[in-house]
């Protein structure tokens, strides 16, 4: 069943990469924006999603708001990965993404705005 907001894909798209689902994260990538597979990595144990913030179109909170069909997700992901020595590290990535309806479903398009950067999607 697609996910019916933004907010909702976002939350699956954390799911997909907590459980290596490739597919998922291929079929909800804006293919325009797609990077080539693989999306997951298998050092990284993807651990707690915080939701900060969800602007849908015409939110009126000022700079940077999604057009018509779109909506961003201000979020970070927390995970473990291992050092250079293979203890585990506690790392976290913040993002805001853009997110677009294409076809009448929700898809992840890219990182937006100074704050967002790291492992994308």
């Amino acid at each position: 069943m697609p996910a019916t907001t933004a907010e909702a894909l976002m939350r699956s798209r954390f799911t997909a990469y907590v459980l290596g689902d490739e597919d998922h994260l291929f079929r909800s990538w804006h293919p325009r924006t797609r990077p080539p597979g693989p999306y997951c990595h298998p050092g990284t144990r993807w651990t707690r999603l915080e939701i900060h913030e969800v602007v849908e179109a015409g939110a009126p909170t000022g700079a940077g708001l999604p057009g018509p069909g779109e909506a961003i997700v201000d979020f970070t992901a927390h995970c473990t990965t291992s050092d250079m020595r293979g203890r585990p590290v506690g790392d976290a990535l913040h993002e805001r993404s853009l997110f677009r309806r294409r076809g009448g479903r929700w898809v992840y398009v890219e990182a937006v705005g100074d704050d967002s950067r790291g492992r994308r999607g």
